[in-house]
């Protein structure tokens, strides 16, 4: 069972921004996933943003209407950019749709930031069912991404198309961690929502050994971006220098209380609260 930080401590009110997280990820219109949750998550947890942005979406709680994707040297510039002036503690990579951008983020990364940790949320497919990255470009991110990962975050789904197995069980998802390491990536964290169920298990498998996460399923269709907003939590926990454990131990908690005060916005999956961590702004008169 996993502990749950105090709410107060999570964005460090009061602070300097501490962090800098470089994303490189897709675009989502309806503000609910992608870069706009990654912006939302980072600073919320008192982090610096930066983006590479590698497609535009044209989509709402209800689905994704259409993609724009973003040139592999146009992605690989906003990265240059980004680290030469900047510079930045973690990348975290969402959606990278194609093999020429896949290349590009990966010939960039390991030209401009070769230290630098990667957090992998392997973006395959929208909540929706609508596929966000080519099937070729599916072995590149295991070829390129996983190599260099210091943690990967997929769900059943995205596992089971890594991994080439069926997931049906904790048992599985306990494997299925195995052979993600196997795969390459220092770490891995198996999610385990898509399951059916009030039970839920996220499960860790890092250098300290594999660990367990339950929790109790909240009934709600507010989930828009779940996984994107889990990955920049972790991302921005590393980049403040938490160890991994800790990360993600926080991020659980940020994502869970950001599920439970969702505002309902939509008619779909709707989006979650990401500002939970954050005090409104009331100037002094």
């Amino acid at each position: 069972m996993h502990e749950k930080a105090p709410l107060g401590e999570m964005a460090g009110h009061g602070t300097r921004v501490d962090g800098r997280v470089l994303v490189v990820a897709g675009s989502d219109s309806g503000g609910g996933a992608g870069i706009q949750a990654d912006i939302k998550t980072i600073t919320a947890l008192g982090g610096y943003a930066m983006t590479a942005v590698t497609a535009l979406t044209a989509q709402n709680t209800e689905g994704v209407n259409g993609i724009v994707e973003t040139t592999g040297g146009f992605v690989a510039k906003q990265m240059r950019l980004a680290l030469k002036d900047i510079g930045a503690d973690v990348i975290k990579i969402g959606m990278v749709p194609n093999e020429e951008t896949i290349e590009s983020v990966h010939y960039t990364y390991r030209e401009f930031a070769p230290e630098i940790p990667i957090v992998l949320d392997p973006v395959m497919m929208a909540k929706g069912g609508h596929p966000l990255i080519d099937r070729e470009a599916i072995h590149l991110v295991r070829q390129h991404f996983l190599l260099h990962a210091h943690i990967a975050t997929p769900n059943i789904a995205e596992v089971e198309v890594l991994t080439g197995m069926e997931i049906r069980s904790l048992n599985d998802m306990k494997h299925a961690a195995e052979i993600m390491i196997t795969l390459g990536c220092q770490s891995v964290l198996v999610k385990g929502g898509h399951f059916e169920g009030d039970t839920l298990y996220d499960v860790l498998f890092s250098e300290d050994g594999l660990e367990v996460f339950e929790d109790t399923r909240i009934d709600t269709p507010h989930t828009h971006g779940t996984g994107c907003t889990l990955a920049s939590a972790i991302a921005v926990g590393l980049a403040q220098k938490m160890t991994l454990r800790d990360a993600v131990v926080r991020a659980r908690a940020y994502v869970r209380e950001a599920i439970l005060t969702a505002p309902g916005f939509g008619k779909g999956h709707g989006p979650l609260n990401h500002v939970h961590t954050v005090a409104p702004y009331h100037p002094e008169k």
